[in-house]
């Protein structure tokens, strides 16, 4: 199909030169992105490691959300693509309510994928848990430590033994904040003479005070653990707030990695997450598609693509599989996320169908879509749409392979838009044939 000429090769040589005059390289990889050089500007964003570790939680994370039941061969299978997509450490599903044999088998299901992939039992609460994770093969545990003393109370699991009208406080007294400190301690010096690195999320971090997050920190760091996770729950703490506890927390314990698990509340898990790691944070702990009760937690295909795109920060992370992982954890949920979904949504890379922005592509495939699909092993949509001119519909054609003259292309573009008007939905391709077929 002849296309009426635009532009010459000249005109079009001429652009692509004020565009590469425009670019520097690292905010600009050829056929991957194409973004702002101030974000690699150290005097702008600020320092920035050469990489960070990424922590998948979505195995312990859709416990939370409403209405998940997954099967254990669902959990098996998304295991492997987790692994696969080359996540360098997994928290696993706890061992609250599972046989041995099922913690060694998700062990060994990472394991047997990657040796070296790191896989973490979360939600130890007593010796015998911290026992059989050590025996299951686990690298680590995390032993969470409640932001309360007394308050603490009303996250321990005493609801059943109360309604049965039970005396709870027999076997759950109520803890002054030392308590709750010295218990989280005495498991984490356990895990540790078991060989294993005790994680130690901070649970309701928005509620630490100065002196508390000392006090926390003295005694975790003097038991042996090995990190001090920042968990936001409410995802009550912003960028700069994030940036200042890490910076606080590295101060109290100077040979204790930090890490953090930001919710996103307001949309921010992510910038928290960059905040956090510029101000020396060494992992972030999230989820595929954010998945998580409440707002839900960092997304790993976003944070994956702002530290390696925005920032140069490697993640380890096969980034071509980030769409592939999306959709199992889809599968995995039964939770789609939405259609503009950053970096995986399924229309994620769709600007529309106006010819001035299907055109562009032509000259520049990096010019809105500062992200290559591809290189998420996503793929660029370009929908028909009443703002669609004859080019758009020309290239929809093409690749439908239908040929058609430069009449027939008029004649069916006046069609489609008096049948846009008249239902008030869009053309599929199928529509757009059929159409075509009868012109």
């Amino acid at each position: 199909m002849d296309k009426p000429e635009v532009f010459t090769p000249d005109e079009i040589r001429r652009f692509r030169q004020e565009i590469a005059s425009r670019r520097v390289a690292g905010a600009y990889e050829p056929g991957r992105w194409s973004v702002s050089p101030r974000n690699r500007d150290r005097a702008v964003s600020g320092e920035l490691p050469s990489a960070v570790r990424l922590r998948d939680s979505t195995l312990r994370s859709i416990e939370t959300m409403p209405g998940v039941v997954a099967t254990d061969d669902a959990k098996t299978g998304y295991l492997r693509s987790l692994v696969r997509a080359g996540v360098g450490e997994i928290v696993g599903a706890g061992v609250a309510g599972r046989e041995d044999a099922a913690l060694r088998a998700e062990v060994e299901t990472v394991k047997s994928e990657n040796p070296a992939c790191r896989i973490v039992c979360p939600l130890v609460s007593s010796p015998a848990d911290i026992d059989r994770a050590a025996t299951a093969g686990y690298d680590g545990v995390q032993v969470w430590v409640q932001g309360f003393g007394e308050t603490a109370q009303i996250y321990k699991r005493i609801y059943d033994l109360a309604w049965r009208g039970e005396d709870w406080r027999a076997t759950a007294p109520i803890q002054q904040r030392d308590a709750v400190l010295g218990a989280a301690a005495r498991l984490v010096a356990h895990a540790r003479d078991r060989g294993l690195d005790a994680a130690t999320p901070l649970l309701m971090v928005s509620y630490l005070t100065d002196e508390m997050l000392a006090e926390t920190v003295g005694v975790l760091a003097a038991a042996g653990a090995t990190e001090l996770t920042l968990f936001d729950g409410p995802g009550a703490v912003g960028p700069e707030a994030y940036a200042d506890l890490v910076t606080r927390t590295r101060q109290l314990a100077v040979d204790v990695e930090v890490g953090l698990h930001p919710h996103n509340t307001f949309g921010l898990a992510v910038a928290c997450a960059v905040s956090a790691v510029r101000a020396g944070a060494s992992v972030v702990e999230l989820s595929v598609n954010g998945y998580c009760g409440g707002p839900g937690n960092a997304d790993l295909s976003a944070t994956t693509a702002a530290f390696e795109v925005l920032y140069g920060v490697s993640t380890g992370i096969d980034a071509s599989q980030l769409t592939e992982l999306a959709r199992a954890g889809e599968a995995l949920t039964g939770y789609r996320v939405a259609w503009n979904h950053p970096i995986t949504g399924t229309s994620a890379f769709n600007w529309g169908g106006m010819d001035i922005i299907t055109q562009e592509t032509t000259v520049d495939p990096l010019l809105h879509n500062c992200v290559e699909p591809g290189w998420a092993g996503n793929h660029r949509t370009v929908p028909f749409t009443p703002f669609s001119g004859p080019y758009t519909l020309a290239d929809k054609l093409e690749a439908l392979g239908i040929d058609a003259t430069h009449e027939q292309v008029d004649a069916l573009l006046e069609a489609l838009r008096a049948e846009m008007r008249r239902s008030g939905a869009l053309p599929s391709d199928a529509d757009i044939a059929e159409a075509a077929a009868r012109s």
